[in-house]
């Protein structure tokens, strides 16, 4: 599997784009390129690999679900658990950026989304709209609610 390609999938919050080429991303949503898109990531110990969780908050880290942390970096991560059935794509690649399948700040559209990814990833589900996750920034003494 190319971790480069866009893959249309249904992630653990809602239909989205992943791919580990942000800037592709950024050209499919028509999205500013500074505008920062998320991580998913497989494990904790793979989170450790690209941030520090500061001491205060590695508990709430560890226990959020459908949750995004920006850390002190500046890079936003979300763990995905491992009943959720989106860990068993994301678990081939480590880590994917991630971001919904839809234009900036439009609903979703699964015409748009099947004209702009490279792969589309099946499951007996289906692709369906749901709420997107909760987002905080986490400074070494502070914790805010972005979304």
């Amino acid at each position: 599997m190319d971790s480069s390609l866009v893959y249309l999938v249904q992630t653990d919050t809602t239909v989205g784009f992943s791919s580990s080429n942000d800037e592709k991303l950024s050209v499919v949503k028509q999205r500013p390129k500074s505008k920062k898109i998320l991580h998913t990531v497989d494990s904790f110990k793979t989170l450790q690999e690209h941030t520090r969780v500061p001491k205060k908050y590695r508990k709430r880290v560890r226990n959020s679900k459908k949750t995004t942390f920006i850390y002190p970096n500046k890079k936003s991560f979300r763990v995905i658990p491992k009943e959720n059935k989106f860990y068993s794509f994301i678990s081939k690649f480590n880590t994917l950026y991630s971001t919904s399948a839809n234009l900036t700040s439009k609903n979703f559209e699964m015409d748009f989304a099947l004209k702009n990814c490279d792969i589309i990833v099946y499951t007996k589900d289906g692709f369906s709209e749901k709420s997107s996750s909760s987002i905080y920034l986490l400074t070494k003494n502070k914790k805010t609610k972005i979304r």
